[in-house]
């Protein structure tokens, strides 16, 4: 799969790289983070990143004045293995090189909200890039670079990735409907569907 990067042209149907907020200490701060050889974690919400200074820049500047949450996504990955969109943009800071595998909710059935994953994209984010990746981006855990970990600042508005406090019927749209926040569409190869996840991706479970 040709892996692009986040400065090239095609990127910008998915989202932007955000210039205008320093991250030095959000990125420092994510040293002490741990980052397994062997799996992946995600924390939607450090209260050690959401106390620094950086945090009132997402809050007030980068999303408008709503309530924010600053976490991260972690560890090692070579495989796609599902998708997920949100209602609204989502930020990342990439603390290592990483390389996001993303689509287009617009390539999602309408009717069956079945994917084919030949539509995915790989894109580059290098260490110390702050991208905005919209709303209508599908996108999941990052993958390593040559076989490393990752370190991945995520930012999305306070809530967001809890457990649904009211669990709707399986239907259309509402079959994806995974936590608060969060619609995803997982391969069949995934292991997720233990975990109630919609397994509506055809095609390859690209791996890198």
């Amino acid at each position: 799969m040709k892996i692009q990067n986040v400065n090239d042209a095609s990127f910008r149907k998915y989202g932007k790289i955000i210039r205008n907020v320093d991250c030095t200490q959000l990125i420092a701060e994510m040293e002490k983070t741990p980052a397994p050889e062997d799996a992946v974690i995600y924390v939607p919400s450090v209260p050690e990143l959401e106390a620094l200074p950086v945090f009132s820049d997402m809050r007030d500047r980068v999303y408008g004045g709503m309530p924010v949450q600053i976490g991260y996504c972690n560890g090692a990955n070579n495989k796609l293995n599902a998708l997920e969109y949100h209602r609204d943009s989502e930020i990342n800071v990439a603390c290592t090189d990483l390389i996001l595998l993303i689509g287009s909710e617009q390539d999602m059935d309408p009717e069956t909200f079945v994917y084919d994953t030949a539509n995915v994209e790989a894109f580059l984010v290098p260490a110390g890039t702050m991208i905005e990746v919209y709303a209508t981006t599908l996108h999941y855990a990052p993958c390593s670079v040559n076989g490393g970990v990752f370190r991945c600042v995520v930012v999305l508005p306070r809530g967001t990735n809890q457990p649904l406090a009211v669990v709707p019927e399986k239907d259309r749209e509402d079959a994806l409907l995974f936590a608060v926040n969060k619609w995803l569409v997982a391969h069949p190869e995934s292991g997720l569907e233990k975990d109630g996840a919609f397994m509506g991706m055809t095609g390859e479970n690209i791996t890198l």
